[in-house]
């Protein structure tokens, strides 16, 4: 009998597993291109519009990360 939890496991083993990160700050951002840069499809929640609106644009509001990384992430 195959649980969820093997379910699970196995979305997460072949990368089929759809990954939500909530709050796209200093740490969601660089979390979520990390999982977007090794395969998995990622979403993003953030109540701070403005950010939603920059990635969206493909663009970065953090120094640090780069508007080409977005981009990447966002294909």
């Amino acid at each position: 009998m195959t649980t969820n939890k093997d379910v699970l496991l196995e979305r997460i083993a072949n990368k089929s597993a759809v990954i939500g990160i909530v709050g796209l700050g200093y740490v969601g951002l660089p979390l979520m291109l990390r999982f977007a840069e090794v395969g998995y499809k990622v979403l993003g929640f953030d109540i701070d519009q403005s950010k939603v609106d920059a990635l969206t644009a493909g663009k970065s509001y953090i120094e640090h990360i780069s508007a080409d990384s977005i981009a990447t992430a966002r294909t």
